[in-house]
């Protein structure tokens, strides 16, 4: 079975007729227990069980369920983070998986349930599903989140926690295995941020075609790297930024931490007086996700930041 999958909107909805979860930055699960025996899948039906061994063991033994949920871990900021499990979500070996889950432990928030002792609830409304999981009693490894019904309070909340988003859900949906369904809406943060550039990407192809920034964040430790920014930089901005940073070059990184290889190598560095604008998806993670160009600050000194 594939998991039913939310639709992107532009607003939260409103209205009696809606809750609302966060939006959980983690791999998605569907966990079915039978006849004793418990298996993972993934979105794409793959059997993932063997990567999450600290998950493998049902909190309600050997009673009969399928469960949808999301498979999370947090990083050093205390975030749900795709990336700290980017390690993990491909384990197919089990004593690499354990050792793993020893050092990245992970929790399985369990939003949905599709099965209870045999009984298919699928065709049943939302509103029955959760009622029936918040009774199952989850805690520890599997935990159920928190329903909410005023959904902008919700998505001000974790804006301002750094959380990914919210998902909106109608209360008289059914369960649609693989649809993408309008009953269901996720809306994700997007934040406006300020960096310093420390280096600049020529084109794949050229040496002098201006096509990436290698942006950091100004730290008591000095600048610190945030990751690599190509999104929303064209011919234009391109033009523009090649000469801003013209006369900026230097021999070595400006970095005050190691630039990873994969963005290091072809670039230029450049002394760290330049700062632009980013829009970013998330706050919080150490590296920027999926980050555009927004535009330069010509009103801001890394010293303002």
């Amino acid at each position: 079975m594939r998991p039913m999958l939310a639709t992107k909107t532009e607003h939260v909805p409103v209205g009696e007729g809606w809750t609302h979860e966060v939006k959980w930055d983690g791999v998605r699960a569907l966990t079915d227990v039978r006849d004793g025996v418990l298996r993972m899948t993934s979105r794409n039906e793959n059997t993932i069980t063997v990567a999450w061994p600290e998950l493998a063991d049902s909190p309600l033994g050997d009673r009969d369920l399928l469960v949808d949920g999301e498979v999370i871990a947090l990083n050093d900021r205390g975030l749900p983070d795709f990336r700290t499990l980017q390690e993990r979500m491909h384990v197919r070996n089990a004593r690499t998986a354990a050792r793993l889950a020893d050092a990245v432990p992970a929790i399985y928030m369990v939003f949905d349930l599709l099965r209870l002792d045999g009984d298919d609830l699928t065709s049943r409304p939302l509103l029955e599903r959760r009622e029936l999981l918040e009774g199952l009693g989850l805690d520890g490894s599997w935990q159920v989140p928190a329903g909410y019904d005023d959904g902008a309070m919700l998505f001000d909340a974790t804006r301002q926690q750094g959380l990914e988003g919210v998902v909106s859900k109608r209360l008289t949906s059914t369960y649609r295995p693989g649809e993408r369904t309008p009953h269901w809406r996720k809306l994700a943060h997007r934040h406006r941020l300020s960096y310093v550039v420390g280096g600049w990407r020529p084109q794949e192809g050229t040496s002098d075609r201006l096509a990436a920034l290698l942006v950091g964040e100004q730290t008591p430790e000095g600048l610190v790297y945030r990751g690599r920014v190509g999104s929303g930089i064209g011919p234009r901005q391109s033009a523009v930024l090649t000469g801003l940073v013209a006369d900026l070059g230097r021999t070595s990184s400006p970095f005050a931490d190691e630039v990873p290889r994969i963005d290091a190598t072809g670039t230029h560095w450049l002394e760290p007086v330049l700062v632009v604008d980013i829009d970013t998806h998330g706050r919080g993670y150490d590296r920027l996700r999926q980050p555009s160009f927004q535009g330069v600050r010509t009103d801001l000194t890394p010293e303002d930041l």
